[in-house]
């Protein structure tokens, strides 16, 4: 039976996989943080090592929204320059040939044309706001593009849209803009507080993808033979872009997000607050043609995530 190491295991993502790789019955090795330092890369040699597993899966990331990557820039590079380097390279060297890497879609231009395909990668500037973060993700792509050219690894990249749903971070100040003003509007419902504040102007448009449709497409990549995905990436190109290949602004998801959680206050907007890329839709027509598309609506995904929420709230970070 192949034997999966599965890194990120509790992230929102690396949990979604988790219960797909179950549902298969299959072989999965995972390590808590407190069991395994990614960073540390004798730890990680030697893990590496011991386990030797078929495939990896490198779903571990530190990750967060605008404010944290502005408060934190040092550690979003760092961290994740050092994780994927460390788990990359000792996965070859203990002879893994199988390797499936989660980027992001900010590692494209931020003003890059729409829909973003495979090929605007390094083709203009990133969005100021999270460059540390893009930067570490393109070089953990390039990594597995590089060691695929030298030694003929089969290593393969997908680059998510906007992820949220069950499992996600509601912290109100380091989490991404969906579970943030998710969080916001509940707590407005709950205090009965007469408004709520968005960060920016509500113009910038996003796309979002349910993460267990992201769970779903990774393993999908994964899963198809070496020909069918190196003739759908094409020449030059080594990561496939995962979405729903549709977005919605910022204020008409406020809008949404009040109406789920029964908000009926006033929804203002700060403008002297950073808005980021102003669109970032992904055009996912090389992942489609290979036969994969996202099955959950972005009304009843919300809306699933929401009431995950409420019955987690006691146990999340306030």
């Amino acid at each position: 039976m192949t034997r999966y190491y599965l890194a990120g295991h509790k992230g929102m993502v690396g949990a979604a996989m988790m219960r797909r790789l179950r549902d298969r019955g299959a072989d999965v090795i995972t390590r808590d943080r407190g069991e395994l330092d990614l960073c540390d890369q004798a730890a990680t040699r030697a893990f590496m090592q011991d386990e030797r597993p078929d495939v990896v899966i490198l779903a571990a990331a530190k990750v967060g929204g605008i404010l944290a990557n502005a408060d934190h820039p040092a550690n979003f590079i760092y961290d994740n320059l050092i994780i994927e380097t460390n788990v990359i390279h000792e996965a070859w060297r203990s002879g893994v040939q199988r390797l499936l890497f989660l980027g992001s879609s900010c590692i494209y231009p931020r003003l890059a044309p729409q829909p973003i395909t495979e090929e605007a990668l390094l083709a203009g500037p990133l969005e100021p706001t999270n460059e540390p973060y893009a930067i570490a993700k393109i070089a953990g792509l390039k990594l597995c593009e590089a060691y695929n050219r030298q030694h003929g690894t089969d290593y393969r990249c997908v680059m998510p849209t906007n992820l949220y749903g069950p499992g996600d971070n509601f912290h109100p100040n380091e989490s991404h803009v969906l579970p943030a003003l998710l969080r916001r509007f509940h707590d407005a419902t709950r205090s009965d507080s007469p408004e709520v504040t968005v960060w920016g102007s509500g113009t910038p448009r996003r796309e979002f993808l349910h993460v267990d449709d992201m769970a779903e497409a990774s393993l999908f990549v994964l899963d198809a033979d070496r020909a069918h995905y190196e003739t759908h990436t094409g020449p030059g190109i080594n990561h496939l872009n995962v979405g729903v290949g549709s977005d919605i602004s910022i204020a008409e998801l406020a809008g949404f997000l009040a109406e789920v959680t029964g908000f009926r206050g006033r929804i203002l907007f700060d403008t002297t607050k950073p808005d980021g890329t102003p669109r970032k839709l992904l055009d996912v027509s090389r992942l489609t043609s290979m036969g994969w598309q996202a099955g959950t609506d972005l009304q009843t995904g919300i809306a699933g995530t929401y009431e995950w929420f409420c019955r987690n709230e006691p146990h999340l970070r306030s």
